[in-house]
């Protein structure tokens, strides 16, 4: 059992703790949270960077309020997460990256945001002007084509034919120097879960590509993917960068992870629903489902941490861990227990307040899990009270009596 990711329940029974939940339920630790949110605010005051939220990655906003004395603001991905950090986390800083802006919501959007950063020259071109008219800052991302991670090239925007950011061939056909002249950053996010290390090699490979161009921007966007709030992440060569960027081009540094802020600070309950055996193999079907509830576990993917129990075999009881929908492919992982699982008992994945509510759907009917805060002071309440119509809403057109409210 990875004993960082659950820190969070040390000294407590879970049994006793979620025993009496309806599951499947995702739940937000609290104090996690906050201790994620004080070493990044740590990194800020000893460093003088920035950092936002990415709520592409956490959006839980009934937890903006914790998150808001800790962080510069948030980073959004298009129109409806800009509107949601500038409702929320009233008062900060609203950054966007769009891979491309559309004309019906530019408008809007300038209502919300502060900073806009824009994919490619030609974007930069079409909205650029009226961003700069209406005082934000803007930034163009950029692609500095090195690639830091192996066997994950749906996250990797430095893969080859990458649609993600301006490489240097496509800055000296298109940027002329009137476009240079709106910008204020650069961003560029290479990264995904990585540490340090990585984030200095392809710093490295920003100055050789575009170093020419820093002296002239007032802030450099680092993007996320950084591992900051993992233990073993190296914070002194991390720091070292950020120093480096600030003085070498005089630039405010951002970063902006989203992992970093909600690692190990949530969990993901559900319970076995049937055992049974295929040949050699023991499976256990669960109500919790990869392809509804944990959507990375079969996209990035990976298998998730299981409390009380190992990945792979090895153990007295090992049991493939399923979903119980139609996709043959909704498998969780093989795990290894102390004992043999039987129905009813209680499953705690660890790891699971990122990249979970915020890409979890509804596929065969599967309801949507309740989110619940476990609080700092050890209670539970629960946060939302999803059912059919939450289903039903995203397929067609509302009932009659709620379009007359």
């Amino acid at each position: 059992m990875n004993t960082a990711v659950f820190a969070g329940l040390s000294g407590k029974d879970p049994a006793a703790l979620f025993g009496a939940l309806p599951t499947p339920c995702y739940l937000i630790d609290e104090a996690r949270l906050k201790e994620n949110a004080e070493c990044l605010a740590a990194l800020a005051r000893r460093t003088g960077c920035k950092i936002l939220l990415a709520q592409k990655a956490f959006s839980n906003y009934d937890f903006y309020p914790l998150l808001a004395g800790h962080l510069a603001g948030t980073e959004a991905s298009g129109l409806f997460e800009a509107r949601l950090g500038k409702e929320e986390m009233g008062g900060k800083e609203v950054h966007v990256f769009c891979g491309a802006y559309r004309e019906e919501e530019w408008e809007e959007l300038m209502g919300y945001a502060d900073h806009i950063v824009f994919n490619s020259p030609a974007q930069l071109k079409k909205f650029g002007p009226r961003a700069k008219s209406r005082q934000k800052s803007i930034g163009l991302r950029i692609n500095p084509e090195c690639s830091t991670q192996e066997g994950h090239a749906i996250y990797d925007p430095c893969a080859p034919g990458s649609r993600l950011g301006t490489t240097r061939e496509q800055w000296d056909r298109h940027m002329t120097p009137e476009l240079i002249a709106l910008l204020d950053g650069l961003h560029f996010h290479t990264l995904c879960e990585q540490g340090a290390e990585d984030l200095a090699t392809t710093l490295s490979a920003v100055e050789a590509r575009f170093g020419t161009f820093l002296p002239q921007m007032k802030w450099l966007n680092m993007g996320g993917g950084h591992h900051i709030t993992k233990e073993g992440y190296q914070l002194p060569l991390l720091e070292e960068t950020i120093a480096y960027a600030q003085k070498t081009w005089g630039v405010e540094v951002y970063l902006e992870p989203g992992e970093a802020v909600a690692l190990n600070a949530g969990y993901f309950v559900c319970r076995v629903l049937d055992l049974l055996q295929n040949g050699a193999v023991n499976i256990a079907i669960a109500d919790g489902s990869a392809a509804c509830h944990m959507p990375d576990v079969l996209e990035m993917p990976y298998q998730p941490p299981l409390y009380h129990a190992r990945a792979g075999g090895g153990g007295s009881a090992v049991y493939r861990l399923a979903g119980p929908t139609c996709l043959a492919g909704d498998v969780i992982g093989d795990y290894s227990f102390d004992r043999p699982l039987k129905e009813g008992d209680l499953l705690i994945f660890g790891d699971m307040a990122i990249y979970t509510t915020c890409k979890n759907n509804t596929f065969n009917g599967m309801p949507l899990p309740n989110l619940w805060k476990l609080g700092q002071d050890g209670r539970l309440t629960r946060l939302t009270n999803f059912g059919y119509e939450n289903f039903r809403g995203r397929l067609g057109a509302p009932r009659a009596s709620a379009a007359a409210e």
